[in-house]
């Protein structure tokens, strides 16, 4: 990072002594406090956004939650259907309604953000061209698959 402000003009370096803003422009004070009231705005953001969706049920139709945009043009499930569905059940401990709300999300999310917190640390890029090809190949065949009639097969199969 280097000591010129944002116009490219060279800036005379201040000692700790003047201006605190001069201070922490010139040796990097306060640096961390914009990434840190990032992360705390989202945090907030996470905590109630989690909170109302824990709070208010997606499985009732007069929820006021947004629709599918992909499945009111094709009637058809898109790759994150029932997300906010599968969210409500895991925060109410309900795993067996999580898994089948959406099973590719419930597996899918943990397991990519695992794979690019690794990769992060071993300091190379986040996510290659190769895996946006799987995830997009993965997304593909999962909207084809619970699609299917008779789809989910297992309780189909349980059931009689």
């Amino acid at each position: 990072m280097t000591d010129q402000p944002w116009n490219g003009a060279a800036q005379e370096p201040a000692e700790c002594g003047s201006s605190p803003d001069q201070c922490a422009a010139s040796h990097g004070h306060g640096r961390g406090r914009g990434r840190l009231y990032g992360a705390a705005a989202s945090g907030a953001l996470l905590a109630g956004a989690l909170g109302y969706i824990g709070l208010v049920d997606p499985h009732n139709t007069k929820s006021v939650y947004p629709q599918c945009p992909f499945k009111m043009l094709t009637g058809w499930n898109c790759p994150f259907c029932g997300g906010l569905r599968m969210t409500h059940d895991l925060l109410h401990g309900d795993l067996a309604a999580s898994i089948n709300d959406n099973v590719l999300l419930l597996v899918g999310i943990p397991v990519l953000i695992g794979w690019i917190v690794l990769r992060r640390r071993r300091g190379r890029s986040l996510l290659p061209a190769a895996a946006w090809v799987t995830i997009v190949v993965a997304s593909f065949a999962w909207t084809v698959l619970r699609n299917l009639p008779g789809f989910p097969l297992v309780p189909t199969i349980l059931s009689g």
